[in-house]
């Protein structure tokens, strides 16, 4: 699993991660839950399932030293 998640769009499903965790204690919501879930992971592993499918990347290109 190769991350295609760059730092400034992790910071923002962590974010977001949390929004939906106090939503979800917030509304006693399953779903809210479950979305804070998948964003938490998404977050910390660097890897998002809609970025793979798409063929996109959100990472910085690291250009080849010579």
């Amino acid at each position: 699993m190769k991350q295609n998640i760059g730092t400034t769009d992790r910071m923002i499903r962590l974010s977001l991660g949390i929004i939906f965790l106090i939503l979800a204690w917030w509304q006693s919501s399953w779903i809210a839950l479950a979305i804070a879930l998948f964003t938490f992971y998404e977050a910390l592993a660097g890897w998002c399932v809609m970025y793979q499918l798409l063929g996109k990347s959100s990472c910085p290109i690291n250009p080849e030293k010579k």
